[in-house]
């Protein structure tokens, strides 16, 4: 038995998720996983928006598409910062006990370049080149470019350059921050890149994908999506889960901003150096998201940090969770091969949560969060296009998949 990990939004599943999952399996592969573990995200996700359809769906094509056992990442890390977002869900891998690999899929394909360049960010030297940048006012993102190239030459800090590298580092730090035993796996991403507007072939990227759903051209995504999830895709869109857009909670999302002090906004996860003054202000003058959020965005803090913090907001979600590991594991769904990772996982180091009434019992921290998930749910139910009533999180039990 070899268990990986796979750290995901599915956002929504389609064939890259596909080809990553089976590169994990290939019994002709450098993995050869005979059992898959996802972290997924739950109803918000590290965009600072809505997920395109409710979790309960996407744990569907998950299972539906090759995973065995689907587990939550709590919404303070999944709409947190890379490295928050990282570290919470190799958090839960680790604790299960039972994670051999952390597979994931890069640009640049191989485990090396990213091990060196971790080497890089966690060295003193890294640390006071980056506060030196950031003084200067630019980007987080521009200024660990620039201390990384400082540091490794530009040709070793240009994994940097990718967004799924940087991820994958994200992810290497976490096992080292850990001293997990978890080897690190990584596949090299083909066909349409992160974000990428047009498909390549039958790879299309998930931002795509969500602008087809979005203005209603479900069947022009089908030959980027397997069929069963595409299926469960379709059935979503007809019974109005799907898709879901923050335009649709925008007034409730204003009317929530509009309500907080300034001191409340200093307490939402990503604020600093006096950021809750100029987004405070701009709550206060802007009358839709786009202008709030063109209104406080600035090449120092980009829109999708912005749009996180906001959303926080919104939600109600403080600062301080993110730092922390998460406190338990939750089983959002099984497959056939579930029940041997949830065996082999006996020892794990956090309680293993399949149904919600557990939870009655657990310390306040748990219960809290849980709580926090409850509220995020019932407000993201106004993001579909038929909202659901609220209690969802206690009413929908594990998902179990036995195709």
């Amino acid at each position: 038995m070899k268990v990986a990990g796979i750290v995901a939004e599915y956002n929504p599943f389609h064939n890259g998720h596909a080809h990553h999952i089976e590169r994990t399996r290939a019994a002709d592969g450098a993995c050869r996983a005979t059992h898959i573990v996802a972290v997924m995200s739950g109803n918000f996700v590290q965009r600072g928006e809505p997920a395109i359809l409710p979790k309960a769906d996407r744990v569907r094509a998950a299972l539906a598409g090759g995973v065995d056992l689907v587990i939550e990442l709590p919404l303070p890390w999944a709409i947190a910062s890379a490295e928050a977002f990282a570290f919470g869900a190799v958090s839960l891998l680790d604790a299960l006990n039972c994670v051999d690999v952390l597979s994931f899929g890069s640009e640049c394909g191989t485990i090396e370049p990213l091990q060196k360049i971790t080497d890089v960010l966690l060295s003193d030297r890294f640390a006071g080149l980056l506060r030196y940048h950031l003084e200067g006012g630019i980007s987080f993102p521009e200024a660990r470019q620039k201390a990384a190239e400082e540091i490794a030459g530009k040709k070793a800090a240009s994994v940097l350059e990718s967004s799924n590298n940087t991820l994958g580092v994200e992810y290497l730090k976490a096992l080292r921050r850990l001293d997990s035993p978890i080897r690190p796996f990584t596949i090299p991403r083909f066909g349409a890149g992160h974000d990428e507007t047009l498909p390549v072939g039958d790879m299309a990227s998930a931002s795509f994908l969500r602008g087809l759903l979005a203005a209603g051209r479900t069947a022009s995504a089908a030959p980027y999506i397997p069929a069963v999830p595409l299926e469960i895709l379709h059935e979503a869109a007809k019974a109005g889960r799907c898709p879901a857009q923050t335009a649709l909670i925008e007034r409730a999302m204003l009317s929530a901003l509009r309500r907080l002090t300034k001191e409340q906004i200093a307490r939402l996860p990503g604020i600093s150096e006096g950021l809750e003054n100029r987004i405070y202000e701009a709550i206060r003058n802007s009358g839709s998201m786009e202008a709030l959020l063109t209104a406080v965005k600035t090449k120092r803090y980009p829109l999708t940090r912005i749009r996180r913090i906001l959303l926080a907001g919104f939600l109600g979600l403080s600062a301080g969770w993110e730092s922390r590991r998460p406190p338990y594991i939750r089983v959002l769904g099984i497959g056939p091969k579930g029940a041997e990772i949830l065996q082999a996982a006996k020892g794990a180091s956090l309680p293993l949560v399949t149904r919600v009434s557990q939870m009655e019992a657990f310390p306040e921290e748990s219960r809290r969060l849980l709580a926090l998930e409850a509220r995020a749910a019932d407000l993201y139910a106004l993001a579909l296009p038929i909202p659901l009533p609220c209690g969802t999180e206690y009413t929908t039990g594990m998902i179990r998949w036995n195709e």
